[in-house]
């Protein structure tokens, strides 16, 4: 009777146990499955640098047709771009990664066109794109390129004191140029005074910081060209008289953006927020964190831009136009109308005081069907030029701007952050008390704690 109870004993454990076992390894087959089929990560970088960029998910996972990335390297080279695919491919279940070692099949490879190795092209529908680098700026443009059937070019008007397009010191517009290239748009320099006429392969027209007046024939070109569905950006800086560096009141230029429902005044902003300070710019330098609701502001969102030298303007509606402010600045700011002094009393009665507009945006009604003007119109254009284009947000806004006047509103989205610089730099004696610290001081403490436990204990 004992033996047949502990015989009924052992058998009840073994089947306890067997049972246990079984539920343990078929959890550890679901989590392996569901892990291999489902790959998740969490990015705790500030700049969310091992992550994809909203941009890339808007663009990946809008795909309508199934799209292959091929990536030609040596196998045992393989896992260099493989970290960085799996994340494309994990975006949407339309995208495929496929491995070929050019060394093992060289047909393929050559078919392709590669010549150098870790190259990756991107297939979407019949058209290819070769990725210009193996980084996600080089992978989503070849994906950009393989949506867009036309080519894409902005035009800068020249011949009027403009920013140049070729300039590369600070006031020049050399690294806007660089920037717009990174989204596959061509760029090339107009000028107006030769020939009265926008060309048609313009598919954004750039007015970037003219310092003398636009004749009327320029003036009525651009007209002409957003009136029949162009697309125009302006920016117009205030009409400063200090000196050798005066800037003309154009007013034939602003009397027609006047008559589109944007009235710039001959004003300068002036920015007392403290939290300029703290971000290294003076009062010049108007700082902008809240966005209208419109597709070039909303993903901006808790995103500092800053504007120097800046002019306010009034907005309102026309008949043929529907006319939206994008943002404003701050409520400590001011605005003077002396333009011809270096020297502001901010205490002046006749300062007109903020928040006050700064950018619009609008569209003007062609009257034909699927043809729309758009407009945008920022009262400074020092904030893109190359000193102040890297500044927090402004070259993702200025390129949302251009994405939404070319009507490429799925590439409007936060750009990937370049790697933050997390260096530190310590004086010889902030050096030599950490080292002293760290070799000395530390172990000493250990060294005495560890003492003082066994003395307790003996």
């Amino acid at each position: 009777m004992p033996s047949q109870w502990l015989k009924a004993r052992q058998t009840k454990y073994a089947a306890y146990a067997t049972t246990y076992i079984l539920i343990v390894l078929a959890a550890v087959a679901i989590c392996n499955v569901l892990a291999d089929r489902y790959n998740k990560s969490y990015d705790a970088t500030a700049n969310k640098r091992y992550s994809l960029s909203p941009q890339t998910a808007k663009i990946v996972k809008g795909l309508t047709q199934p799209a292959t990335i091929t990536y030609y390297n040596q196998s045992t080279r393989y896992r260099e771009g493989k970290d960085l695919l799996d994340e494309y491919a994990n975006l949407s279940p339309k995208v495929h990664i496929d491995y070929v070692d050019p060394d093992k099949n060289p047909e393929a490879a050559r078919e392709a066109g590669i010549r150098e190795l870790g190259t990756a092209v991107v297939q979407v529908g019949m058209k290819k794109e070769e990725a210009k680098s193996m980084t996600e700026e080089g992978i989503t443009g070849a994906f950009i390129r393989d949506l867009k059937s036309a080519t894409r070019t902005v035009c800068f008007v020249s011949g009027s004191g403009e920013r140049r397009l070729d300039d590369s010191e600070r006031e020049g517009f050399s690294h806007f140029k660089d920037l717009l290239g990174k989204d596959d748009y061509d760029t090339k320099s107009i000028d107006l005074l030769q020939k009265a006429e926008v060309p048609a392969d313009c598919t954004t027209l750039i007015v970037g910081g003219p310092t003398r007046n636009y004749e009327q024939p320029e003036v009525d070109a651009i007209k002409k060209y957003v009136e029949d569905g162009g697309r125009a950006l302006f920016m117009l800086d205030p009409p400063l008289k200090l000196g050798h560096s005066e800037i003309a009141d154009n007013d034939a230029l602003t009397v027609l953006l006047q008559s589109w429902g944007v009235t710039l005044q001959k004003d300068l902003i002036l920015d007392l927020n403290p939290i300029g300070q703290l971000a290294g710019v003076g009062p010049q330098v108007a700082l902008v964190t809240n966005y209208e609701s419109q597709p070039i502001v909303n993903d901006m969102k808790g995103v500092a831009t800053g504007f120097p030298l800046s002019r306010s303007m009034d907005v309102k509606n026309t008949d043929k136009t529907s006319v939206q402010k994008l943002f404003d600045s701050s409520a400590t700011s001011l605005a003077t109308e002396n333009l011809s002094s270096p020297a502001v009393n901010v205490n002046d009665p006749k300062n007109k005081k903020g928040p006050m507009t700064l950018a619009a945006a609008g569209t003007y009604n062609t009257g034909k069907e699927n043809s729309q003007g758009r407009f945008v119109v920022v009262g400074s254009s020092s904030w893109i030029d190359n000193g102040f284009l890297d500044f927090n947000g402004n070259n993702d806004l200025a390129l949302n701007t251009v994405n939404w006047l070319s009507s490429d509103e799925d590439l409007i989205s936060i750009r990937p952050k370049p790697e933050d610089d997390r260096r530190i730099t310590m004086t010889r004696a902030q050096l030599s008390w950490v080292r002293a610290t760290s070799q000395f001081l530390l172990p000493i403490i250990v060294v005495i704690a560890g003492v003082g436990v066994w003395w307790k204990r003996r």
